[in-house]
């Protein structure tokens, strides 16, 4: 007992030590990106931290501001959640039947390598640029599936439901939740990218471009920070 309470008051520690480098780090770049500012003495080329903060402070308290934050996310997250589920059924299909696997090849193949400007440009990016990620994670985490442990339940007369439950889940899950970090990072960027092209009314990319086009820097680092 007494040594699991050592044991868990030194992860504490060490967690509160990692924490507080990374808080470190993070004022370290903010100084750094203060005296670049300083240095260059143009807000036009390089806003300082304080502007941004100043200015991001100013357009969370304007109604405008959540509309475009709403209108964004839902349309981003819809794509994303698309691209899960038909990325998920369609290698659960896939490592069950090897026709449907073949058929899928040359799609997933195609979408990887089309460049992303083409997507952006056919506004599909929101699902395609996800898919192909959530697809093959998916697919790999069905494939390295513990054989002895179906086996085991194949032994004890486990159902379809249960193997799917207590050892696909299991198995599975650390490639889903690879394909979301990787898949989540591809769909903001690229979502954004479509908005500043398409530029659509009351985007979150409508504001950046505005922002570009009348060169109001603190505004661009501002809704970059939103992004983020």
């Amino acid at each position: 007992m007494m040594h699991s309470i050592t044991n868990d008051r030194a992860k504490t520690d060490n967690g509160t030590k990692y924490t507080g480098i990374r808080i470190l780090a993070v004022l370290f770049w903010i100084a750094i990106w203060q005296f670049a500012s300083m240095y260059l003495k143009q807000e036009i080329l390089l806003a300082s931290p304080v502007s941004v903060i100043k200015r991001l402070t100013e357009l969370i308290v304007m109604g405008d501001f959540w509309k475009s934050v709403v209108f964004s996310f839902v349309r981003i997250i819809l794509g994303f959640s698309l691209a899960l589920i038909l990325g998920t059924v369609l290698a659960a299909l896939s490592s069950a039947f090897f026709a449907v696997e073949v058929l899928m090849e040359p799609l997933i193949m195609v979408i990887k390598a089309t460049p992303v400007a083409s997507f952006i440009i056919l506004c599909l990016i929101w699902f395609l640029m996800v898919f192909p990620v959530v697809y093959t994670n998916i697919l790999e985490g069905i494939r390295q599936t513990d054989k002895q442990l179906l086996e085991m339940a194949d032994s004890f007369g486990a159902g379809v439901g249960k193997k799917l439950q207590f050892i696909y889940l299991s198995q599975v899950m650390p490639y889903a939740v690879t394909a979301c970090k990787l898949g989540l990072g591809l769909c903001w960027k690229a979502g954004i990218a479509a908005e500043v092209i398409g530029i659509p009314a009351g985007s979150i990319g409508e504001k950046l471009y505005k922002a570009k086009v009348y060169l109001e820097t603190p505004d661009l680092f501002a809704w970059t920070i939103v992004i983020i």
